[in-house]
């Protein structure tokens, strides 16, 4: 394994970080009534297509192994309209697996499918950049330890991570505590934001240090 790709996967955490803190202050020099909390929704629009821009800017630039036989135009725009439909299929599954477990099913569904967006990109945008719509490959990394480098032994870890921080942010909204972060579904958009931010910082540190252990096979 080269130090070097470590490297190139820690610039590019640290610039998808850079593009979430972005969100949260830049808007605010334009609009003086913009915060996460009370501006939620505009938030999650803003912060998605920051790290949705970063991702593709980064990895289109940073992704190894990219075949020079598939270049042609047609294949670009074919697999450009194929990353959109997965895109949107993740987030009407995700709605459904929020409003399965409890979310509301009419009211404030704009926001139940906001969080399915935000999610979705933390957790299937990084995968189309990197894998595209191969879904046999997302099942190879997924399903098992089928990973073939540093990029792929990320995406288990930050994926991973988003689904753990979404889950425990939906642990303070039937306490009684009375905070606005309570409303739905702010503290799991943000809970979704912390483990993605936690999985960005976790993934280069756990794969520097287990460097001489991991082995990737080609594939």
């Amino acid at each position: 394994m080269k130090d070097t790709d470590i490297k190139k996967l820690l610039y590019t955490h640290l610039l998808c970080i850079f593009s979430i803190i972005l969100s949260i202050f830049i808007p605010s020099f334009f609009s003086e009534n913009f915060s996460i909390l009370e501006t939620h929704l505009t938030w999650l629009c803003i912060c998605s297509v920051s790290v949705t821009a970063v991702n593709l800017v980064l990895y289109l630039v940073l992704k190894p192994n990219v075949s020079s036989k598939r270049s042609s135009l047609s294949y670009k725009v074919t697999r450009f309209l194929k990353c959109c439909i997965y895109f949107l299929t993740s987030c009407f599954f995700f709605h459904v697996i929020f409003v399965l477990y409890g979310a509301p099913l009419i009211e404030l569904a704009l926001e139940t499918f906001s969080l399915a967006v935000i999610l979705s990109t933390f957790t299937t945008v990084p995968c189309l950049c990197l894998l595209g719509p191969n879904f046999k490959g997302w099942l190879r990394i997924f399903s098992r330890n089928g990973v073939t480098s540093v990029w792929e032994n990320s995406l288990q870890i930050t994926t991973i991570s988003s689904f753990v921080g979404i889950w425990l942010g939906a642990f303070p909204i039937p306490l009684d505590w009375g905070r606005p972060w309570q409303e739905w579904p702010i503290s799991c958009t943000l809970g979704a934001t912390f483990g993605y931010v936690a999985g960005l910082v976790i993934s280069p540190l756990w794969i520097y240090w287990n460097r001489k252990k991991l082995t990737y096979k080609n594939n």
